[in-house]
């Protein structure tokens, strides 16, 4: 017990200091994305909150910033996927059970989780973008009770694209949520929708004033998602978009992911629409 309270003393108060933490469980979710479970020393928990992220780093390569995939209800472990897309990410890639990897965090702030309970939730993802929302989602799934109708509107390139194949058949089977599927390209073998993932959206039927619209994938997508959503007249602030920055630090001390004097790191990922659509350049073309 005093071994664990100075574990957590330690990531309180040591936030540059990477966490010994160990590989359980690994595989292949596609071909490009991998799956981890990890338990950090001691046994301790993470004490994330979904849509937060955490700083992952090879002893010997370096450090990059990988959103968490498990809800905070998963006790003792946590879970990541990760696209392999450079040097980092494929060392990652080339990592199994047993292998020992520094872990920091988790940074940045979640999902308004206690602003949501009670209300109806329409959930867009996007290709990777299923990846911080699979933690809400299983937050939400765990604690049902405490939310109105839920709604998830699933979109990637091609079915072999298609994350966590298992767990989306459970929720299409779940009485209590809605979930729908749409591919851009099927194959011979799929029997689902075909199209954008704005397409679902139409369809929809919500009550505006108590729905949160989340919506988290690739930059190209936000701006039609969100169009769609604020024609269904939710309000802004009750829509939430998770932003892809390049965050080095998490600590909003190196400014690399610093759009006009706002930390992602600290102030996101996570964002409303009432405070996404005052930023301008790059963010606002791909997020407004």
């Amino acid at each position: 017990m005093i071994e664990r309270e100075i574990l957590l003393e330690k990531m309180k108060t040591s936030p540059y200091r990477p966490i010994k933490a160990r590989i359980v469980e690994a595989g292949m979710l596609t071909d490009k994305e991998k799956f981890f479970r990890i338990e950090l020393e001691g046994g301790i928990d993470l004490h994330h909150q979904p849509g937060q992220f955490v700083m992952v780093s090879i002893f010997g390569y370096g450090e990059a910033p990988i959103s968490i995939c498990s809800s905070p209800t998963d006790k003792g472990y946590f879970e990541l996927t990760v696209r392999n897309v450079g040097t980092l990410t494929d060392k990652l890639h080339r990592l199994g059970e047993g292998d020992v990897l520094g872990i920091r965090g988790p940074f940045g702030k979640g999902f308004p989780i206690d602003n949501m309970f009670g209300f109806d939730l329409v959930i867009a993802a996007g290709g990777l973008g299923l990846v911080p929302l699979r933690s809400l989602i299983r937050y939400i799934m765990y604690n049902r009770n405490d939310f109105g109708n839920v709604q998830i509107l699933l979109g990637c390139k091609t079915p072999k694209d298609l994350l966590f194949g298992d767990e989306t058949k459970e929720w299409m089977r779940r009485a209590e949520i809605k979930f729908n599927c749409t591919v851009d390209r099927a194959d011979p073998d799929w029997k689902g929708n075909v199209g954008l993932i704005t397409s679902l959206i139409p369809g929809v039927d919500l009550n505006p004033t108590r729905t949160y619209g989340v919506v988290v994938g690739p930059p190209v997508m936000y701006r039609f998602v969100l169009s769609e959503l604020l024609k269904k007249n939710i309000p802004d602030h009750q829509i939430l978009v998770s932003l892809e920055r390049r965050m080095r630090c998490g600590l909003g001390k190196c400014g690399h992911c610093q759009i006009e004097g706002v930390y992602v790191c600290q102030c996101g990922p996570v964002f409303d629409y009432a405070q996404l659509k005052n930023f301008k350049g790059e963010c606002h073309e791909k997020a407004a």
